[in-house]
């Protein structure tokens, strides 16, 4: 079977051994029966090498740090969640507002403890690694270089995710980017930990090579399918998200008219299933999936 060999960080890939060279976001692919137990490394620089072998029992139950993704010819292999092989615990900033303390520090991995009559600690993104810790109506704000996070004053996670944040008083504001090819980006507001508001925007238009990407895209992130669409099928916009059922991202392929959605099987193992468009008077006229 075809394996395509990917990994979040730049590392060295082996098999059985034998240096097959540089992996990242940019695959490397190989030839292989898993009949024969093939042992894998990957290698990041300053992490603790992933090991791992692939057999049958792999395909179907890969390890906590390895993404399967099952096309119609070959499986990707996706590593990720490295812990640096340095575990000396280093402090890297202490804050205290009020009574609560807060320390962010780096063993193996990047945590946050919270010290406020209780002890939690949460694991963080390395955008955390220099950020800015605030007291804001909710709770605290933890304000990251590319992320951020808020607790509660018992140390409990309100929001953690990616973006920009805008406001933050008697409700937090943020701008998230979702990194599709129209640079969508949701506004949300919260209050009390709980969600008020959300609101998409598009930064970019599409073109004729990523019409397909950005409909179903844009079904992906909640968007509006309707500007897309022929005449002929405007009407069934609101069934498609039905039709093409929980995708979770979307793959372009060397066809401009043939379109693969990933679909969770289980946790760890996703099914890329493909979808040819056909395009008519510069809009999508129909969908079928491919058989």
């Amino acid at each position: 079977m075809k394996v395509y060999f990917l990994s979040e960080k730049p590392s060295a890939l082996t098999l059985n051994g034998v240096y097959l060279g540089m992996i990242d976001g940019f695959e490397r692919s190989v030839e292989l029966d898993p009949d024969d137990g093939v042992y894998v490394e990957i290698t990041p620089a300053d992490c603790l090498p992933l090991r791992f072998t692939i057999d049958q029992d792999f395909l179907f139950s890969p390890p906590p740090q390895i993404n399967l993704y099952y096309t119609d010819s070959a499986v990707a292999v996706y590593a990720f969640g490295f812990v640096r092989e340095d575990q000396t615990l280093k402090v890297l900033q202490e804050t205290r507002l009020g009574n609560a303390h807060f320390t962010i520090y780096r063993q193996g991995g990047l945590y946050l403890r919270f010290d406020y009559g209780k002890t939690c600690v949460h694991p963080l993104d390395d955008g955390f690694e220099e950020c800015e810790i605030k007291e804001i109506d909710d709770g605290y704000l933890l304000v990251g270089k590319t992320n951020f996070l808020l607790l509660d004053r018992n140390g409990n996670v309100f929001v953690r995710s990616e973006g920009e944040v805008l406001e933050a008083g008697e409700t937090l504001k943020a701008e998230i980017p979702f990194h599709d090819a129209l640079g969508h980006t949701v506004i949300s507001e919260w209050r009390g930990g709980r969600l008020l508001s959300s609101s998409i925007r598009t930064k970019r238009a599409p073109t004729e090579a990523t019409y397909a990407l950005a409909l179903f895209e844009s079904l992906l992130v909640g968007g509006d399918p309707a500007p897309y669409l022929h005449e002929k099928i405007r009407d069934k916009a609101d069934s498609l998200r039905e039709f093409l059922g929980n995708y979770l991202s979307v793959v372009l392929c060397d066809e401009t008219n043939r379109i693969g959605l990933v679909y969770e099987r289980k946790k760890g193992v996703y099914d890329v299933r493909y979808f040819y468009v056909s395009v008519e008077e510069g809009k999508i006229s129909n969908i079928s999936p491919e058989e």
